[in-house]
């Protein structure tokens, strides 16, 4: 890499994209986050660990697209040290990229972040295996991603989709839709498309709890049915066997005498 390039890439365009994109990163943290509701933007720029991650891996992506070596791994490391947070040089994120929390998030090399993405503490973005080339997800525009998710292999999240806590996703996500569970399984919230990052963690279905009570309920249908086709056995049997005394004949005996 010769000396214009380099200073092409740190030249004032540069400078103006990547400041534009901090404006945009706060933004989106003082949006979804309620904790920086009436916060200035400055206060978040010093102390939300999140805003730190983006802002360094912003500098670090710019530098890796470049072609610089040693310093934007060495950015990632630092930045990982500090906050909890890594995030590969080579990702690829949008704007409006919010990290609630942040502490063991890690979105891996040739991850695809759109815009107004919102992931929460402990998300992973990985790969599965030892394969090169394209092995980590692709997360479209206006996802939401709950804390402990585990999104594995070169996977799609389509746009305005939400992932629950702690959920395991190695299938293709559809758009606006909501995914629960280990493996995580496609539901509907409400009969309504899911959008935006106001995730209700609490309240969101659970296909296996609701398979599970699905289950249950046919049993009891089951025996139900079941006690009463054997009371109605019981009831004929017994009617079959009932002894009936007989009543002697009025008037004159038909055999004579």
């Amino acid at each position: 890499m010769g000396p214009g390039t380099l200073g092409s890439m740190l030249g004032l365009g540069t400078l103006a994209r990547v400041a534009g994109e901090l404006r945009r990163d706060v933004a989106a943290a003082r949006e979804r986050d309620p904790a920086a509701r009436g916060v200035g933007p400055g206060e978040i720029l010093a102390s939300w660990p999140g805003v730190h991650a983006v802002l360094v891996h912003r500098v670090a992506h710019a530098l890796s697209s470049a072609g610089v070596p040693v310093a934007p791994r060495s950015m990632a490391y630092a930045s990982r040290t500090l906050t909890g947070i890594e995030i590969h040089p080579a990702a690829k994120i949008g704007d409006g990229f919010f990290i609630d929390h942040g502490m063991g998030v890690v979105i891996g090399e040739t991850a695809e972040i759109g815009d107004n993405v919102t992931l929460y503490q402990g998300v992973t973005l990985g790969g599965t295996g030892f394969a090169t080339g394209k092995r980590h997800p692709t997360v479209q525009d206006n996802v939401t991603i709950g804390s402990g998710a585990k999104l594995l292999g070169p996977i799609t999240v389509g746009h305005g989709a939400k992932i629950g806590a702690n959920s395991v996703v190695v299938h293709d996500v559809p758009p606006n839709s909501t995914v629960v569970g280990n493996p995580g399984h496609p539901v509907r919230v409400e009969g309504r498309r899911p959008e935006g990052p106001d995730a209700d963690w609490v309240h969101l279905p659970d296909p296996i709890a609701d398979a599970i009570k699905g289950l249950a309920s046919r049993i009891t249908a089951l025996e139900q049915a079941l006690e009463t086709l054997a009371g109605e056995r019981e009831t004929s049997v017994d009617t079959a066997a009932e002894v009936r005394p007989l009543r002697p004949a009025q008037g004159p005996n038909p055999a004579g005498g």
